[in-house]
């Protein structure tokens, strides 16, 4: 029988882009309503503002504060755009003016511009160590769900 410290090391050795990648949490705070999920995703700066990031993570909504737990993130340099997904249906839904209807937020609590937040405002380095991101949802001009 093989021992834990060994198991270890042979998936270790096995998966050696999963050794250095780490947890990251993100709080989200304004959730007001325990409906539907809390969605977010890491981007990378190509992908940020899209609809294409690779990493994702939900977590059921629950008033006050969501947190949702992401594991095995690489590291890098991410921004985190989320959004409180109340009708479950995985898409941020937009007026005829392409003003998100559900409330949205973004790493840093980077500040809206007409088209989104800037990347560099939104950004931070995901290292190895496990770490806690906080944001706040907003509402853009009282618009929502």
């Amino acid at each position: 029988m093989l021992g834990p410290r060994f198991a270890a090391l042979i998936l270790a050795a096995a998966a050696p882009g999963l050794a250095h990648a780490a947890l990251v949490q993100i709080a989200v705070t304004g959730v007001t309503q325990a409906r539907g999920h809390v969605r977010v995703e890491l981007c990378p700066e190509s992908r940020f503002l899209t609809d294409t990031c690779p990493i994702q993570g939900q977590a059921p909504a629950s008033v006050g504060s969501t947190v949702v737990t992401i594991a095995d993130v690489p590291p890098g340099q991410y921004a985190v755009q989320a959004f409180h997904d109340v009708t479950d249906q995985g898409v941020v839904h937009q007026n005829f003016l392409g003003v998100p209807r559900e409330a949205i937020g973004f790493s840093n609590d980077a500040p809206l511009r007409l088209h989104g937040p800037r990347f560099k405002d939104a950004a931070f380095s995901v290292g190895r160590e496990a770490q806690l991101i906080t944001l706040k949802l907003r509402r853009l001009f009282g618009i929502g769900l």
